[in-house]
């Protein structure tokens, strides 16, 4: 059933996309009732309020509108207006989040419920701000390594794929950038035609949450990659300027790091690549260990990475057992 939605979706999308191009009309959409759209007036008031108030990126206000959309379908469900909005009714849906969501990503929803009831009182649509009191996950910095392959298991993943295909000859560039680069899945699929400077032989990266821009070089492996994927699997009729695109119709940009999950979890699968995380950041953090293994100064493993803090460039020695096993002091006799 899942599968068959997600199909039908995938048509209405294409479809609406191709009259769009022919400039044809396109049949409204109609919200369903027992659904919160992000486009409410309270969600766009919320989101306003971020912008202009808080002053978060539009990538933070996306997700934090999403957040709190999910929350008001909750409510909803429950039969609580947001005017008589409850403590417990916060914590029940934690508890839902909880059951669902890692912890991190749960805490990180409590953080914007926080936000969201300092909203509602500050615009006195509820009486009591008790948003201090709603309880999140405890989550401590650096309790554990973070999870990266072995740099051998990055090179028989790269070297599995099937270039004679387009999707592969695509997958093969977009997993060879993120492990050569250490790029995450929302830098990855934000690269821009444009931003491949073949003549001076650089590669231009914005980070998401910054907009902060960085030139790295273009390597002769990635720029073969790419002359590849141009040539023969990027389809001609794309209608966005984004470098990485969907193979089937319309040709969209690849979108949410949902889409690297599934590619890099598709490759490691067929090269026999198992691990407890292959999500979106595992190359990112294999290529920042593997940096560290082969002496680069922290710094410029750093600058490369886009960290502000030393200290988050630092997580990445815990993960080198090798590294590691130079420090242990010496069993005395």
């Amino acid at each position: 059933e899942k599968s068959a939605l997600e199909a039908a979706r995938s048509a209405l999308f294409a479809m609406s996309t191709a009259r769009r191009i022919l400039k044809l009309s396109i049949v409204p959409w109609n919200e369903p009732v027992d659904s919160v759209s992000t486009h409410s007036p309270l969600v766009v008031e919320f989101a306003h309020f971020l912008n202009e108030v808080q002053g978060n990126p539009e990538s933070t206000i996306r997700k934090m509108s999403n957040y709190i959309k999910q929350f008001l379908v909750f409510l909803k469900k429950e039969n609580r207006r947001v005017a008589r909005i409850r403590l417990v009714d916060v914590d029940a849906y934690v508890l839902v989040c909880g059951k669902r969501y890692a912890r991190a990503t749960t805490a990180d929803i409590c953080s914007t419920i926080r936000v969201f009831l300092g909203f509602l009182h500050t615009t006195d649509r509820i009486p009591v701000n008790f948003s201090p009191s709603v309880v999140a996950p405890r989550i401590r910095r650096g309790e554990r390594p973070l999870r990266a392959l072995p740099w051998e298991s990055v090179q028989l993943i790269l070297q599995g794929i099937d270039r004679t295909n387009q999707v592969g000859c695509r997958d093969y560039a977009i997993l060879l950038m993120m492990s050569v680069y250490g790029l995450g899945a929302g830098e990855t699929i934000r690269i821009m035609l444009e931003d491949i400077l073949w003549r001076s032989k650089k590669v231009r990266i914005v980070r998401p949450k910054t907009g902060v821009e960085i030139l790295l070089p273009l390597l002769p492996a990635v720029a073969e990659a790419v002359v590849e994927y141009l040539k023969h699997s990027r389809p001609v009729d794309a209608q966005t300027r984004h470098l990485f695109v969907s193979v089937n119709s319309p040709y969209a940009a690849l979108k949410a790091s949902a889409s690297i999950h599934h590619i890099l979890g598709r490759h490691a699968q067929a090269a026999g690549i198992t691990g407890p995380y292959l999500g979106s950041h595992a190359l990112r953090h294999s290529h920042a260990c593997r940096q560290m293994e082969i002496g680069t100064p922290m710094k410029v493993v750093g600058d490369i990475l886009g960290h502000r803090d030393p200290a988050s460039t630092s997580a990445y020695i815990r993960t080198s057992a090798n590294m590691l096993r130079n420090m242990a002091l010496a069993v005395p006799q």
